[in-house]
Order: structure tokens, then C-alpha cells, then sequence
């Protein structure tokens, strides 16, 4: 497989039964395959992902000063700010050439989970941050919950089987700035080779070259959006639910060729994650003779909590 397959949300929705299967089909496929996909026909309008990105660059271009106000001690980095190369990847001693937002969960008619997960934090300096963040959050989580669909029907599952355990679920919106390289790194990349810990993930900015995927056979994939793409991958909840079935891939950001160093690199992945009581245990139907049980049982909140230790932002 030389490049992403490319698939159309609006065939799934569209009331047509023949379209609708041939989308459980293709998705099926290229999971099971690759893992990963270039979806369009999702619910981010243009004027919403134009706004996102002018407000992600003005809090970028804030003052290092300003931003750090909003570095919330004590919470793992689940919201708010966190600062250049604070975070590396499972295996790597290097911090990733990156700093990013956190935006959570708006939960709704639970106040349980509510208190459970920290506030969303306000940026103060910047009037519409905050409001089109939401809004895209929602966005991406009402395209999460449709791919989710298809990928249990492809399972021989009930449609709405996801739909619990993704609802008030323990996502992120993540908008990630890669400054300027100014010198050249040691052994650091934008972002180091790793599996996403999650469901699926929703990544808005992946077009250009720099999203690499790698295949089974070793080789690294340019995973490359149209303009009107998002690329949604498996993540390790997902692939460990499935028994492996559905594969969570290996991806990297790499950095650019030199001539390019010096230019800013923007992309906003949603991590879709389901509520922290979800049972990842694996599903029956993905065990039989050849393909035996892989994994323990783990609820989700004990399998996230593991990875955030392994990637040093919470103490174990």
C-alpha cells in the first residue's frame, strides 16, 4: 500500500443501504490493513476550521510569559497549555519539538463526570478562543461517533454499540504548534514514532508532507490529506479492544528539509476517548483458533493512566 485510501462519510449517512455498506466495507478494510484513512464528507465547515486555525496561531504567537499562565500544574497536561519539548514519546528521551493546547470534554448531564474531569481553561486575551475550540470539538466528536458506527457494524456489532461509552467520553482536542527549527536537533523530531493511546483519532492539518505512517512490512507511508480531509486513525484502546484486529499503526511527524526550517507547522488531532469505566476487554468475536486472546482485561481509565506514566506527565 503505497498511500492512505480515501473515504467518503456522506456514502454512510446517506440513507442509501448499498452506499452504507460499501463504506463499512472500505473503512473495514483500510483498518485492518493500515490503519489509518483519509476521511471526507465530515462535519467541520470551512469557515469553522478558518477561524480554528486564526485562533490556534494567535494563542501560538502570544508571549512565552502569557502562555505559561495557562501550564496548569498537577492534572498531566489533560488541559490547557504545555510547553516546547515537554513531552516524548513511549521509549524516547527526547522531548518532541512541539507545544500544544489541551481542550476537554463539555460534559452534559453528569455531574459525576463532570467533577471528575478538570475545567476547561479560559484564555483570557483572546475573545473567540475558547468558543470556536468548543465548537469544533464538537465537530470532530459527532464524526468520531460515525466512523465509530461503521467500524461496529463491521465488527458484527450493534450500530450504536460505541455510542455509551463515547458520550461525555474523556476526549481531547489537541492544537499543536512545531515552531521554527533554529538549529539543528540532536536526535529530536516534531514528533517521535508512537501508537495513539485512544479510539480513533480525528487529525485536521495533515496536509503537506510530514505525517509518516508506518506499514507492516516496515516501510514509512506519507500520509497526506486533500484540503477537505481529516486522516482518522486507530488507536491502541481500539486495536486491543478488536484483539488486534483493527490496527493501531505507527506514525511519526518528521522534521521538514532544511529549506523549510524556519516556517511554523500547524495540526489539531481529536482524540477520541470513551468514558474511563469502558471495558477494553477483548471482544469474543475477534478470538478463535488462529487468532487467540491478546490482551488482559483493562478498563479504559486504567489503561490511560498507565500510558501517562509512560510517557512522563503523570507520576506513577
Amino acid at each position: 500500500m503505497e498511500k492512505i485510501p480515501s473515504v467518503d462519510l456522506s456514502d454512510f449517512i446517506s440513507g442509501d443501504a448499498e452506499r452504507k455498506q460499501k463504506f463499512v466495507n472500505e473503512i473495514g478494510k483500510a483498518y485492518e490493513e493500515i490503519g489509518f484513512v483519509a476521511l471526507k464528507g465530515h462535519f467541520l465547515g470551512d469557515d469553522l476550521i478558518e477561524n480554528l486555525y486564526k485562533e490556534v496561531k494567535n494563542f501560538f504567537d502570544l508571549s512565552t510569559e502569557t502562555k505559561s499562565k495557562y501550564e496548569i500544574e498537577g492534572i498531566g497536561g489533560q488541559r490547557g497549555y504545555t510547553s516546547f519539548g515537554k513531552e516524548k514519546a513511549k521509549g524516547f528521551k527526547q522531548g518532541d519539538l512541539k507545544e500544544f493546547w489541551h481542550f476537554g470534554q463539555y460534559v452534559e448531564d453528569n455531574p459525576q463526570l463532570e467533577a471528575e474531569y478538570p475545567p476547561n481553561v479560559i484564555v483570557e486575551e483572546l475573545a473567540k478562543f475558547n468558543e470556536v475550540g468548543k465548537t469544533t470539538y464538537k465537530m470532530l466528536e459527532k464524526t468520531a461517533q460515525y466512523v465509530l458506527r461503521a467500524l461496529a457494524l463491521h465488527l458484527g456489532l450493534e450500530e450504536t454499540y460505541f455510542d455509551f461509552p463515547i458520550k461525555n467520553g474523556n476526549s481531547i482536542l489537541r492544537p499543536i504548534h512545531y515552531p521554527p527549527i533554529e538549529n539543528e536537533p540532536k536526535d529530536a523530531v516534531r514528533a517521535a514514532a508512537h501508537g495513539d493511546i485512544n479510539l480513533i483519532t480525528l487529525l485536521m492539518g495533515a496536509q503537506g508532507k510530514g505525517l509518516q505512517v508506518q506499514d507492516h512490512n516496515g516501510n514509512w507511508i506519507d500520509a497526506i490529506a486533500q484540503d477537505d480531509e481529516l486522516m482518522i486513525n486507530v488507536g491502541d484502546m481500539l486495536s486491543r479492544h478488536t484483539n488486534n484486529k483493527l490496527k493501531s499503526t505507527i506514525h511519526r511527524v518528521v522534521n521538514p528539509p532544511r529549506e523549510l526550517w524556519k516556517t511554523s507547522r500547524y495540526s489539531i488531532p481529536f482524540f477520541m476517548h470513551p468514558k474511563s469505566d469502558m471495558k477494553l476487554n477483548v471482544l469474543k468475536s475477534c478470538i478463535d483458533e488462529n487468532h487467540p486472546k491478546q490482551f488482559e482485561d483493562i478498563t479504559a481509565g486504567e489503561y490511560l493512566n498507565e500510558r501517562l506514566i509512560e510517557l512522563g506527565l503523570i507520576k506513577g
